[in-house]
Parts: C-alpha cells; sequence; structure tokens
C-alpha cells in the first residue's frame, strides 16, 4: 500500500493494523447502510444483521472447536464480511438463505483456506454467488426503494436498471440510480454514497486509487467504444446503444460497490500499483463483456472473482524494483 519506509533502527510502529482498517471500511460504508435504511426500512436492518451476526458465529466456532485456537472475532474481519454479504443481498431474502450464505462465505470462501490472510477469493461474494446459484429466483427478486413495507417479506418488487436495458432495451433512469432511487441490493442502490465511502478511504489511506479508477475508466471506455460504433453503425440513437451507454453501467449494479469495497479487499488484490492496475482493467473488461453479451445481466461478483484467481499470477509477473535494481 506504499507504506512501508526502510530505515535504520530504532522503528517506530506506523499505528496500522487489521482492526483499524477493517473498522475504517465500516465507517466507510456508513452512509450507504443509511441510505439503504432509508429506501427499504426493516429489511435492511434484519439482512444486515443476520449476516453480521451469521458470519461471526461461523467464524467463532470455526477457530474454537475445529482450529482450536483463540479466536479473532474482534478484528472486525467477521462483521466486514458480514456487512459487504448484506450488501450484495436483496432487502427481502428469507433470514436462512442469508446464514446459508453467510456459513458459506467464512466457512468456505474464508476459514478453509486459513483464515484472513491465506483466502484467495472474497468470502462476501464467494457466499453471494453460492446463494445466486442456489437461489436465483430469491436472489434476483429486488424490493423497489422508496416503497417501504409494513414487513421485509411483503416487498413490491421490480426489476434492476441492468434487468431493464438487458432485457427490455429501454431507456433507465440514470439520476434515479445514482440517488439509490431503483431496485437492486441493498449496497448497490446509491452511487453518491458508494463515493462518499471512497473519498473516506482515501483519506485515511486505507486504499490507494488504483483500483477503484481502473475500474471505473475500463468500463467508461469500453462501454464508450461501444456505444459508439453503435450509434456509428445505425446514424442515430437506437434502442440496442442504449446498452452500450457508459453512464448507465457507472452508475449501476454492483459496479461501484465491487470497485470501492470488494475489489479492494487486500488479501485479494495485487501488491503492486501496476499490478492493481492490471487488475482493475481485467475487472471492468470482464463486467462489461458478461453485462453486454452474457446471459446475466450484471457480471461483477463473476469478474472479482475470476481476477482474484488470477492474482497470485500478477503479483509473480508485475513486481516492483528491488532496491537499487534496474
Amino acid at each position: 500500500m506504499g507504506k512501508l519506509i526502510i530505515a535504520p533502527s530504532p522503528h517506530i510502529h506506523g499505528g496500522d493494523s487489521i482492526e483499524k482498517n477493517m473498522y475504517g471500511v465500516l465507517i466507510a460504508l456508513v452512509p450507504a447502510f443509511l441510505v439503504s435504511l432509508y429506501c427499504f426500512g426493516l429489511g435492511a436492518l434484519i439482512v444486515t444483521l443476520t449476516a453480521v451476526a451469521a458470519s461471526v458465529v461461523c467464524e467463532y466456532l470455526i477457530q474454537r472447536f475445529l482450529f482450536k485456537k483463540p479466536t479473532t472475532i474482534s478484528d472486525g474481519s467477521a462483521i466486514l464480511t458480514g456487512v459487504l454479504l448484506a450488501f450484495n443481498l436483496p432487502s427481502n431474502l428469507p433470514v436462512w438463505i442469508i446464514i446459508i450464505g453467510a456459513f458459506v462465505a467464512i466457512g468456505i470462501g474464508k476459514m478453509s483456506f486459513g483464515g484472513l490472510g491465506n483466502n484467495i477469493f472474497n468470502p462476501a461474494l464467494v457466499g453471494r454467488v453460492f446463494l445466486l446459484i442456489s437461489f436465483p429466483a430469491q436472489m434476483t427478486t429486488w424490493p423497489v426503494a422508496g416503497c417501504i413495507p409494513m414487513t421485509y417479506l411483503d416487498a413490491q418488487t421490480g426489476a434492476t436498471t441492468l434487468s431493464i436495458i438487458h432485457y427490455g432495451n429501454e431507456i433507465a433512469s440514470i439520476g434515479q440510480s445514482a440517488l439509490g432511487l431503483t431496485s437492486g441490493s441493498m449496497g448497490e442502490i446509491s452511487e453518491i454514497a458508494l463515493l462518499i465511502g471512497l473519498a473516506y478511504l482515501l483519506l485515511r489511506r486505507i486504499i490507494t486509487w488504483h483500483i477503484p479508477v481502473s475500474i471505473l475508466a475500463t468500463v467508461a471506455i469500453f462501454t464508450g467504444i461501444l456505444f459508439a460504433c453503435s450509434i456509428y453503425s445505425e446514424g442515430h440513437l437506437t434502442a440496442e446503444a442504449i446498452r452500450f451507454n457508459p453512464l448507465v453501467h457507472l452508475t449501476s449494479g454492483g459496479l461501484m460497490l465491487g470497485a470501492v469495497f470488494m475489489a479492494t479487499d487486500y488479501v485479494t488484490s495485487p501488491m503492486s500499483h501496476k499490478g492493481m492496475l492490471i487488475y482493475g482493467a481485467g475487472i471492468g473488461i470482464i463486467t462489461v463483456l458478461i453485462r453486454v453479451y452474457g446471459a446475466y445481466p450484471e457480471g461483477m461478483s463473476f469478474a472479482i472473482l475470476i481476477m482474484n484467481a488470477l492474482t497470485p499470477l500478477i503479483n509473480t509477473y508485475v513486481k516492483p524494483k528491488h532496491f537499487g535494481g534496474k
């Protein structure tokens, strides 16, 4: 992260720690959480508390009874995994499905590799993709933001912006998507709230700009080229061209959530700045390919997991020069 300073002893601790960074990310997620509470009401609270509680309990049980080691649930990593998992779920998802997702995220995505620092894939995305494949109907039934129900299971549902343009070729409202007045997962409905979180993470130097900017820039450039080519070939704006609109892709779906909070995971992302740029560009390209040409309207989760698998390869071949090297 650019914080390693080489100097003669005695050395003074820089103040960074796992706890400090984990809780810093949680603070950055507060604006998006408040927006989800405003838009989805009780459902957002139930989903988040359930995911966090199940993640913490799962990590405690595995460390206590399987690993037989001191528990580390106080470091905030399990809490963060639970919150990020919740942000990738509909706010009307049944509690028992949320619990399954949390146990998969922690038990398979994290602890099966040895715990924090050893996992290959982002645990929250492992849980989310598992639920998407196992419970496709429940995971693609999105409550309409602003239509707060009396109970979270009877929410009025609707299609996401990406589903609209993917299947119906209709023009979606970019403004509504950016403000959070649309259907979608809890944490992906307000790009403005997520950008506030990004600003906090950058100011606190918890993350660097390389991964988020490379993802967003790649998506903007790639879809912009497709958008321009489509208009040029037809001579005017068509329904087909709307699918390539860069502004729609930048303000819809899980792109911003993934770019800011999921792809920047310390463990599963490259170590060098050059590697981060390559990693982010790969996520952006794969996301656009899935969104535009795939059968599934959203591709951010799959793109991040694919590039997670390539991170060791990037770290091997993209290394910073050693001290005194050419």
